[in-house]
């Protein structure tokens, strides 16, 4: 969250916050916490898709970029994934 200071002429001190904008990726590692441990299908369909090859960029990119946030279990297929 983003703290802002304004002040006024009269010497008002007034407080703005702004909320820093949540990316695609964060949004959909939340429906995957909600859901709990999920195949790839199940995630997209969560998120309103009705394709279940929707996601796979997005998790694509969520491996590369943060792979601290996801759990992947790939011993079986399908894939199953888990937010941290």
């Amino acid at each position: 969250m983003v703290v802002k200071v304004v002040k006024m002429k009269s010497d008002q001190v007034v407080v703005q916050k702004n909320k820093v904008p949540r990316t695609y990726e964060q949004m959909c590692l939340d429906r995957l916490k909600e859901i709990g441990r999920a195949t790839a299908a199940q995630w997209a369909f969560a998120m309103g898709y009705t394709n279940p090859n929707a996601l796979r960029k997005v998790i694509r990119r969520i491996i590369t970029k943060t792979p601290e946030k996801i759990k992947i279990y790939d011993k079986k297929i399908p894939k199953l994934y888990e937010a941290l």
